[in-house]
């Protein structure tokens, strides 16, 4: 009866985030101003192989980048990864993660999340009278970061819920800039607060999951003149493995299709799918697609796990910028 009464309660509430959020998305908000991006560049190389329908997956601490409610079914006491993207015109973003279960889980899972982000190096320049109009001035070497926190718990065999707190910054080099009758040499940084949550939810009937999550809620951040949003996505997902729906599933096989409906906040809705295919949970197959997006859409990867030890890679086909590659290594104890 008290399982059942959380429960209820559990669904309320996601209920009433839902209608908030939906109500916030039905505001007339500005479309492709949002600043941050680096927020929504996928990293984990498992995620990103099933076309970003990453809702509903059970990915351990990985999950704190998608849906924090899919950490909370881990089942090892100590976890970490690591993950490398070889991003557009050679960004660089690497990911680090840890999560911790105490007492076997019964008070839920802890982690944490860190991430960096290596845009290059930039020539800097400044207005002068001369015929071009300008003159270099230093090297810059922008770069962004992002640190967070995280929980997750099941409340019921079915039901699990997770959150996380970020804080984020860019650092974008030096300008020189007029003041009075002197020039002055500023500094062009910039940080934000923002909150993750999700849910997910098993219907009982066979291995058919749905999951829901909102990224990077956050207040406007100021800068110079100009006040911007961090990218804020709701997203809803459903899961299921299609082998369950055969008379008689074949032995230590798995192929999970992933469904995922987004509405970010800085470009049109899209559509995500995703298909793995798994062979005794120790090697898998994955290939995924998105639906209203630029440059990418078809995506490709391959994993191992096993004894502790998992890695992960994607392969992405990114139109004018060629490709996109991931790596994912990660640890269990």
């Amino acid at each position: 009866m008290i399982r059942k009464q959380i429960h209820l309660k559990s669904c309320f509430i996601t209920f009433l985030l839902v209608s908030i959020i939906t109500g916030l998305y039905g505001e007339d908000k500005k479309l492709g101003q949002t600043g941050f991006q680096f927020l929504s560049v996928t990293n984990d190389a498992r995620s990103s192989a099933l076309g970003n329908a990453a809702t509903t997956l059970e990915n351990g601490v990985n999950s704190l980048f998608f849906n924090p409610a899919g950490m909370a079914r881990l089942d090892k006491t100590l976890e970490f990864t690591a993950s490398q993207n070889e991003w557009i015109d050679n960004i660089q973003h690497n990911t680090y993660a840890l999560a911790f279960r105490p007492y076997g889980g019964r008070i839920g899972v802890f982690g944490i999340t860190a991430q960096s982000v290596d845009y290059g190096e930039v020539q800097g320049t400044m207005a002068w009278q001369n015929e071009q109009g300008f003159i270099d001035t230093e090297l810059m070497y922008p770069s962004a970061f992002s640190g967070g926190i995280g929980y997750a718990i099941a409340l019921s065999d079915k039901f699990s819920v997770g959150g996380s707190v970020k804080y984020s910054g860019q650092q974008l080099g030096k300008s020189i800039v007029p003041k009075g009758d002197s020039l002055v040499v500023k500094k062009n940084k910039t940080y934000a607060t923002s909150l993750d949550f999700g849910t997910q939810f098993k219907t009982g009937y066979k291995s058919l999951m749905f999951g829901m999550t909102f990224q990077n809620f956050s207040q406007e951040i100021n800068y110079e003149r100009e006040n911007f949003q961090l990218p804020l996505t709701f997203t809803i997902g459903i899961t299921m493995d299609l082998l369950d729906l055969m008379p008689e599933k074949p032995k230590g096989q798995e192929l999970w299709a992933y469904v995922d409906a987004t509405h970010p906040r800085s470009y049109p809705e899209q559509v995500n799918l995703g298909l793995e295919y798994a062979f005794m949970k120790t090697f898998f197959l994955r290939g995924g697609y998105m639906f209203v997006s630029d440059e990418q859409d078809i995506t490709f990867g391959v994993g191992i796990q096993k004894f502790g030890f998992s890695f992960n890679y994607s392969y992405t086909p990114f139109g004018v910028f060629d490709y996109v590659q991931r790596f994912t290594l990660g640890f269990t104890f």
